[in-house]
């Protein structure tokens, strides 16, 4: 038996609990670790390339909640052996729900004014995920849906961070009860807390290294890869009775966690491999600095982390972060321009008294609401009532954008029976005298899905082969057996050109098959990455896909393979250290031979020119009236295009390359809105409307 186990075995349980000492006097440093966790989340948010690690702002917020939550946990076990779980839950609810609650509200009330339809029925969406706290598995199940990768922010984004905190707040009472429960028949309540916290920590952190490796983008957001860092501020408060450095240790402590948060601010980016193991150093900086601080002595420090400014900040950091965010997703659509620097410095400014005014007048004063009762029932049917509220807003946003779809559905049919809508009106003739004016709609709603399907396709589930989540078929034969039989394939830069090979199976009665892979060059490569993203485990997924549809097309010897993939921003790596350009050059043709061989002409649609890299993805709407803002030089708009340059060098006349821009820029720049029509969807893709016009000038390049 240990001393710790002889010391818990002889007094009461409730006495064993009793040695940590009283409440703590007011911590300006946890106060400062506050002001610094928000101010680098809204760095972060605000100038991305600079602050690149800001995200790790959250973390630090999660080992104080995990810290501050378990010291009063546990010293209410420690006064009466149970925990009031109705009060506790009361309580949370009536610190935080009014002010998130609010801006909920008002951030929908801004959408609807200000952004265009397009984006309110996500907001709707994401706003009910975060009044119900779920917004981090929302989240995390859009981060796998290759689809959804390119979906605008919401102004409920970043409520996935308060979600995995209610979650926890849910979770970590009747754990902590749990364990003490069992603790006390075996009159160790204390050393069955710290097993206890000890056990959940390590396990999550295992979990965490583990699912971030295997799966980093949903791992983000899933409250289990978290735990262990709200378990690590726990253990801290367990054992603050043990941890009293001395005055020179307590200054050495805080000064080294303060300088491994800010390294870990400065250093990492979105290519870290994050949470996991990396987030040990944001994580043991502030354990560093919380525990650093338990002498309660003057420090050094104590100037720098108790000034004003600094305590203000900390003080408001709640409010700050629930309004920063919606103002930098609404700002761009009130001002008709994308932020600039002086932009986003006033929205950093405005943060500060409209988060003094929401701390003062709503977290402060809301506790003592009448409407929020004294009794935690009535709080909980306060709460009950805020939900209501939030969801008919939300669903009044999903009803306004029906109708405003519907306008704009009768606008689009009218401009779609112009001779010179969209890419008709480039090159530039005597036919369409005014290729390049304004679009007579902006924003792009379902009409203009890239991905939308057709009736006639339907998804073969006995020809899905390993690595493809779908074979997909559109008959347009009319049941005639000598159809012709043709294929897509490709990453979603093929896919944009769905509809417009839909367009020509229909005039040709042809049976046209499709397995597309997102974010995945369907060829014979050895695949690194899409955008920095690393994951191991999908880019094998990926290779097994694209080998996998080969041989499936091979088999099948269509008559033409239509082909498309984003190559200038999918990384390849044959370890031969050439350029990305000749790299493809040389693998490309690996699968265009084998379906040649076999009889197929293999139709390489090349790439459109790019779009969101280039200016901004909302230009077109920021810029109703003037599109010609938004034209770029065509040498940055349209980079050499591998797929363009591995055609040209194959020289094979089974091999038909059909590049159309043309249509989309003249001699010297690239537009972003042609024929009275935006070109682009979103960042990466074609708006759909765009995409089914041009289907006759594929057809005219396929008779050439």
């Amino acid at each position: 038996m240990t001393a710790d186990q002889r010391e818990d075995a002889v007094l009461p349980p409730q006495q064993a609990l009793r040695r940590r000492p009283a409440r703590a006097a007011f911590r300006a440093d946890i106060q400062a670790l506050r002001a610094v966790a928000v101010g680098l989340v809204v760095l972060n948010h605000l100038w991305p390339n600079r602050i690149t690690g800001g995200f790790v702002g959250v973390d630090v917020f999660f080992v104080i909640s995990g810290f501050l939550i378990t010291t009063h946990l546990v010293k209410e076990l420690s006064a009466t052996s149970r925990i009031r779980l109705a009060t506790f839950y009361a309580r949370r609810i009536k610190r935080l729900l009014p002010a998130a609650f609010l801006v909920l509200a008002v951030s929908s009330v801004a959408v609807f004014l200000w952004v265009p339809y397009a984006h309110w029925a996500p907001t709707a969406r994401e706003t009910l995920m975060s009044v119900l706290y779920v917004e981090n598995w929302s989240l995390a199940a859009q981060s796998v849906d290759y689809s959804a990768l390119n979906n605008q922010a919401t102004v409920a984004q970043h409520y996935w961070s308060l979600s995995v905190e209610e979650q926890f707040y849910i979770f970590w009472p009747l754990a902590l009860y749990g364990l003490y429960l069992l603790g006390s028949k075996l009159g160790t309540p204390r050393r069955a807390l710290l097993l206890g916290m000890a056990a959940m920590g390590l396990g999550s952190l295992a979990f965490s290294i583990y699912f971030t490796a295997t799966s980093p983008s949903p791992a983000y957001f899933a409250t289990p890869v978290r735990v262990w860092e709200f378990a690590c501020g726990g253990l801290l408060g367990l054992l603050a009775s043990r941890v009293v450095p001395t005055r020179a240790m307590g200054t050495a402590l805080a000064a080294a966690g303060w300088v491994a948060i800010a390294g870990a601010a400065l250093t990492f980016s979105p290519a870290t491999q994050f949470p996991g193991w990396t987030a040990m150093l944001p994580v043991a900086g502030t354990l560093a600095v919380i525990a650093g601080g338990m002498n309660q002595v003057r420090s050094p420090l104590n100037s720098v982390v108790g000034w004003k400014p600094v305590q203000l900040v900390g003080d408001v950091s709640y409010s700050i972060y629930l309004w920063h965010w919606p103002m930098i997703v609404v700002a761009p659509f009130l001002l008709s321009m994308p932020l600039n620097s002086w932009h986003k410095m006033a929205i950093a400014l405005l943060c500060l008294p409209l988060a003094w005014a929401t701390k003062t007048l709503v977290e402060d004063n809301g506790k003592s609401w009448r409407v929020m009762g004294t009794r935690p029932r009535t709080t909980f049917a306060a709460m009950g009532a805020g939900i209501v509220i939030l969801g008919l807003l939300s669903g009044g946003l999903v009803l306004g954008a029906g109708s405003r779809q519907d306008q704009a559905l009768l606008v689009s049919a009218q401009l779609l029976q112009n001779p010179c809508a969209g890419p008709a009106a480039l090159p530039v003739s005597e036919k369409c005298p005014d290729p390049l004016g304004p679009a007579t709609s902006t924003v792009m709603g379902d009409a203009n899905r890239y991905y939308a399907s057709a009736p006639e396709c339907v998804v073969d589930p006995s020809r899905t082969p390993p690595g493809v989540k779908d074979v997909v078929v559109c008959d347009y034969s009319g049941g005639k057996k000598d159809a012709e039989s043709v294929w897509l394939t490709g990453d979603s830069h093929a896919e944009q050109w769905k509809l417009a090979v839909l367009e020509l199976a229909k005039a040709n009665q042809w049976k046209l098959n499709y397995a597309l892979l997102g974010g995945c060059p369907v060829a014979e490569v050895n695949f690194k990455g899409y955008r920095g993203n690393k994951d191991e485990k999908v880019t094998q997924a990926c290779m097994e896909g694209a080998r996998s549809i080969a041989s499936m097309i091979e088999e099948e010897r269509p008559s033409k393979v239509f082909y498309s993939i984003f190559a200038r921003d999918e990384l390849i790596d044959d370890g031969s250290g050439r350029s990305q350009q000749d790299q493809y050059v040389q693998a490309l043709p690996k699968f265009w031979n084998r379906w040649a061989e076999a009889g197929s002409t293999v139709v390489v649609l090349a790439d459109p020119p790019l779009n969101g890299s280039i200016r901004d993805s909302n230009c077109v709407a920021l810029n109703p009236e003037d599109p010609l803002s938004c034209a770029v030089d065509r040498k940055k708009a349209h980079p050499a295009d591998p797929l363009v340059a591995a055609a040209i060098a194959l020289k094979s006349e089974r091999v038909k390359l059909v590049d159309l821009t043309e249509h989309f820029c003249d001699q010297n720049l690239c537009y972003a809105v042609v024929g009275r029509m935006p070109v682009y969807y979103d960042p990466d893709h074609l708006n759909g409307e765009f995409s089914t016009l041009m289907a006759p000038f594929i057809a005219r390049k396929l008779a050439e």
